[in-house]
């Protein structure tokens, strides 16, 4: 049994780095799990309100700087609400439509058609559209970084 709960527990860790990168994963929710995963295989004794609160945090915080993040790399360009809806949509939707390029194409192609749709000229369009780009890889910097230290202080409770 010790060797299935800390197989769960590093799967959990994998997909959720994985979600740093892929949106469709579930992430910090998934590193988030696998202290729960932990606590039933193993003990939640090594886990104290200390602990819960600083992962509760940080897993707030990843999910406020996930969008705050990418609105703000399209806002920085000059982008309107519609091309951070749009940049939003494509981030879903991309990925699905063209698997290979789809997480970099969804979310400009989004900003742009957003930044289209409300009458702004295609050379700022395209401007809004580069600042998605920008704003995705700096959510995926931030997120890698967070929860990577969720891993760490799971790493430090239970040893």
């Amino acid at each position: 049994m010790d060797i299935l709960g800390w197989s769960l527990v590093v799967i959990l860790f994998v997909v959720g780095m994985a979600g740093a990168i892929y949106p469709i994963l579930p992430g910090a929710l998934a590193i988030y799990g696998a202290f729960f995963v932990y606590g039933f295989f193993f003990s939640f004794t090594s886990f104290n309100w200390v602990f819960w609160t600083l992962q509760t945090l940080i897993v707030v915080v990843l999910f406020i700087a996930d969008y705050a993040v990418s609105a703000w790399g399209v806002k920085r360009f000059g982008g309107s609400r519609a091309s951070v809806v749009g940049s939003t949509i494509g981030i879903i939707i991309g990925p699905f439509v063209i698997p290979a390029f789809g997480l970099i194409i969804g979310p400009f192609a989004g900003a742009v058609i957003g930044e289209l749709f409300v009458g702004t000229n295609f050379v700022q369009s395209l401007k809004v559209g580069f600042g998605s780009l920008v704003g995705l890889f700096t959510s995926v910097v931030v997120k890698v970084i967070l929860q990577a230290v969720m891993i760490v202080l799971f790493i430090f409770w239970v040893l």
